[in-house]
């Protein structure tokens, strides 16, 4: 009887976890195209969730969908008015602020995990690794991360909709998220979590590419790869659009 007992204390944890579910995610669009006249679009995150027999899965999960842009770092900086003028003040500077960041869920983050978890995933904006650069007090920390995540939320590209996520028949899973016109270039990431118990469970993700088409494409390049010249012809440009305009008015 000894090593039944043995067997089944160490199967016993292999068998449960072999019965965690498997998300199978996809994404309605795979590219999005920035060129003229784009005014944003919409991303529908969907899938299944399944045992790995490829079954409907025995119990309901909650669900997490998490759309993340390119990182960068950025500097933000406080403005404070002096003798009715507004200047720069202190400022801060973070590693690597994601450029886009949006989270979907079937319920209130803080209903389906704690906020460790919350934290390791990054399950929702107030638990957003921004990763300041240099010695600052916590408090202040605090206060710039406050201040660069409402300054993204009120440009649309950070997001946090509780609700998005539907779920039906504890199969198929779905969300929509929005890309507003100012979204930026690059691979963005689409992960998807389901929770049972207050635990990521299962995990999976893929990916889209917002790329830049015509004129805004060529800009875009030009920018990145030839930042001097492109400056330079930036400004020779404005002398001369300066200059036509200012002709075209001696003539009327």
């Amino acid at each position: 009887m000894g090593w039944r007992i043995i067997l089944a204390l160490v199967l016993g944890p292999l068998l449960i976890c072999a019965r965690d579910p498997i998300l199978i995610p996809e994404i309605s669009q795979h590219e999005v195209q920035v060129q003229q006249g784009f005014t944003g679009t919409d991303l529908l995150l969907f899938g299944a969730i399944l045992t790995p027999e490829g079954t409907r899965a025995a119990q309901a999960y909650d669900i997490v969908v998490v759309l993340q842009g390119p990182a960068r770092s950025i500097v933000l900086r406080e403005k404070q008015k002096v003798a009715g003028v507004w200047i720069n003040a202190d400022s801060s500077e973070f590693r690597s602020a994601p450029a886009f960041f949006a989270v979907a869920s079937s319920r209130p983050i803080r209903d389906i995990v704690d906020e460790r978890t919350a934290a390791i995933y990054e399950l929702g904006l107030p638990w957003l690794q921004l990763s300041p650069i240099g010695a600052i007090d916590p408090k202040q920390q605090a206060r710039f991360a406050g201040g660069l995540v409402d300054l993204m939320r009120r440009q649309g590209l950070y997001q946090q909709d509780e609700a998005a996520v539907k779920v039906s028949g504890g199969v198929l899973y779905q969300a929509r998220i929005s890309l507003p016109s100012s979204v930026s270039t690059g691979t963005y990431t689409a992960e998807t979590f389901a929770v049972a118990r207050g635990k990521v469970v299962a995990a999976a993700s893929t990916t889209v590419a917002v790329r830049k088409l015509g004129f805004e494409r060529f800009v875009a390049d030009r920018a990145q790869r030839n930042g001097f010249w492109y400056g330079i012809s930036a400004v020779l440009m404005s002398v001369f659009m300066g200059w036509l305009a200012g002709r075209l008015f001696a003539l009327v």
